[in-house]
Parts: C-alpha cells; structure tokens; sequence
C-alpha cells in the first residue's frame, strides 16, 4: 500500500482481527474438535454413504439445535430447498414469491420444479424479503379462491413464500409468516446461512411449514457440502425423508418405489463432520459476534461506511460481515483496494431478474434491492483462531 491509499486504515484493521496471515479469507472453515475423529470412526464403521449412526445423530442434534421437532439430513442446502418446496405442494406452473437480492440456489431449486419465482423487494434493515412489499403485492395481485391464493394477473396459482435469512440476519419472519397464513401461502424459508440466527428467542427455520439449511464449506458450520430440513409437522417429515431416499418402500430385499424419489440423503462421512462440527457452534458463534462487535465499533468512526448489524428482536450468527458504501463507484474502488492488498471480500450477487434465465420473471419495483446491490461488501468472516 501506497501514500494514496485510500482505504488502507481498513486493511490494517481487517488483518489486525486475523493476525500472522498473509491472506485473509472471506469464510474459511475451523475444524477444532473431534472431526477426524469422528470421520475415521465412520470409516471403520463402513457405514459411508447415506445410511450410519452419524446421520440419525445429525439430525438429532439439528432437532435440539432448532428446536424444530424433525430434521432430515440432505446432501446439501440446494437439494434441502428443493425438496421443501416439492413436499409444500409446489407445482409446474405455480408461482413462488421470493426475494430479488438472493444467492442463486433460491431461484434455482424454484426453477428445478418448473415452478416460476416472482422476485420481491427486500427490507432495508434486515436485507431479506420486506413483509410490505410482500403484503403490497399479494393485495395487488392475490385472489383467494376455495382456500387457495392465485395471481389475478396470471392466474397461477402462488403455491409459496421463501424469504431467505441473509448472511444469517433474520428478516422479519414473524410478519411474514402472519402474511402468509392469511392468504394461505406455505411458508418456506431458505436458511441456509442462518444457523444459530433467533428471532425473539426462535430460531430461524421454525416459523413457517419447513426451513432449510447448508452446512457448505465456506457456512458457519460446515461437512464439505451437506444441508437440513427442518419441520414440526409429522408427515410432512416422514415424506421428506422417503422422497430423499429415491421413494424406496421398506422391505428385507425387494426394491419398491412408490413415488418419483431423490438421492438426496447426507452421506454418512459428511455427517461425522457435521456433528463434530455442530459441537463447536456456540462457540463458532460467540467468536463471530465478537469480531461484528470489533467492526461495528471501528466502522462507526469510519466516514462513508455503515456497518450492518442485527434489528432490535434479532439475534444473529454475523455468517458473513458486510458493510455498505456510499455508491458503486466507492463499492468497485473498495472492493479493488482492498482484494489487491490481500483481504478478500466481495459484493453481493447480482440482482436475480438481471441473470437471463429469469429476465422475464414477475417482479416487484426493486428499489431497495437495486441501491444495496451497488453498495454492499461483504468483509472477512472466519472464526479467529
């Protein structure tokens, strides 16, 4: 860095929170605990792929994580999501409100079904889907018919809300899920990088029909690839679980199907990681809040910076850190400096309806959308060893 840096007071703090690195991740996992512990010992068990004790103690552990009454286990948060969406009933042809400032898996596992998103602002604050733009739209466009809302406009059927929990900040869930059970809308909600996130006292994932989670590797918690679903509802769970176990009826020998199934089930080894890793995510998490808390305060001096932090009734992993510039120009300048002087970070992805598949998707007006996507960066993350 030059006499002209301009934003080199920001890279000598960032490297001061991860000292003796010469490059600082954005996200980078932790294994501190039992992991190749519990990988050889499911090696030695044989029990590799998607059947072993590390599985069935996977779920157990994100059931008293959650709170949520059932988990099942999945290879990762994309098939999760999925799978959410098939067993809420989700169609070909049905339309799902989403958010427009979303990581792709959202709009993709919508599109797997051959199901149509219709991209919805964001809340300023909270970054997930605004419960007025959502509640805008469904009394500009929704029609109750027999109990079921359709698009006056298209005359689809809206077959279900995912807001998505951004860099594990909950969005306003609570009114979100009182919206969606007045038109009655299936709640999903993609939560995939909140895990350990509460919303007055609860965790993200319990507030609607079913929640989903990732455990890749650059989340919180992490298996190499991996993810969750979450419900409190009995059936919705044993269907999940037999769809992602390719619909095989139980027999000694027989293979059986009943249904179009998926080989969605969370390996074994994957699951030996996850659980050792689960075990450390209290303090995965008190260590990420405190770093949030470092940059809070430091950022709070910085001029032209603002430091997102969580709302009022919201407590969050901080999953990934992320500042707002003042405009694009300042975003690129940031994001130019400080890459090259080896901090890593990046803006948030590009706005769904921008990317050609979904060009010609429904979507909201944006605005908030579109001024957060020119302005935010996330900063590095990791648990500071």
């Amino acid at each position: 860095m030059g006499q002209s840096s301009k934003y080199g007071h920001i890279i000598q703090y960032i490297k001061s929170q991860f000292p003796n690195q010469d490059f600082i991740p954005l996200h980078e996992p932790r294994f501190m605990g039992n992991e190749k512990k519990y990988v050889a010992d499911a090696i030695d068990s044989t029990f590799v792929s998607s059947v072993g004790a590390y599985v069935n103690r996977f779920e157990e552990m994100m059931q008293e994580i959650t709170g949520a009454k059932y988990a099942i286990a999945t290879v990762n948060g994309t098939a999760a999501l999925h799978m959410a969406l098939i067993v809420a009933g989700v169609k070909q042809g049905e339309e799902v409100l989403s958010q427009d400032l979303t990581f792709i898996a959202t709009a993709n596992a919508i599109s797997y079904i051959g199901a149509i998103p219709v991209f919805l602002d964001i809340d300023r604050k909270t970054l997930g889907l605004s419960a007025e733009r959502l509640e805008f739209f469904l009394q500009q466009h929704g029609k109750q018919v027999d109990g079921v809302t359709i698009n006056s406009k298209t005359g689809n059927r809206i077959a279900a809300c995912v807001p998505m929990h951004t860099f594990g900040f909950p969005c306003e869930i609570e009114r979100i899920a009182e919206i969606c059970n007045e038109w009655n809308i299936p709640l999903v909600e993609d939560a995939a990088e909140s895990l350990g996130s509460y919303y007055k006292g609860k965790h993200t994932g319990n507030f609607g029909l079913l929640g989903t989670f990732s455990f890749n590797g650059n989340k919180t918690v992490t298996c190499g690839g991996g993810g969750a679903i979450v419900t409190n509802d009995i059936c919705i769970a044993k269907l999940a679980k037999h769809l992602t176990t390719q619909a095989k009826m139980p027999h000694a020998w027989e293979f059986n199907h009943d249904y179009i199934g998926y080989n969605y089930r969370m390996p074994n080894l994957n699951a030996a990681l996850a659980c050792a890793q689960l075990e450390q995510l209290a303090a995965f998490i008190e260590n990420k809040r405190e770093l949030a808390e470092n940059y809070k305060n430091f950022f709070e001096k910085v001029e032209g910076i603002e430091f997102v932090t969580e709302e009022l009734d919201a407590k969050a992993n901080y999953w990934l850190n992320a500042i707002l510039l003042k405009d694009r120009e300042a975003r690129d300048s940031f994001l130019t400096e400080v890459n090259s002087n080896g901090v890593m970070s990046r803006p948030v992805w590009t706005l769904m309806h921008k990317l050609p598949m979904f060009q010609n998707s429904l979507h909201d007006d944006l605005t908030v959308s579109k001024c957060i996507e020119g302005r935010l960066v996330n900063i590095p993350s990791s648990v500071r060893i």
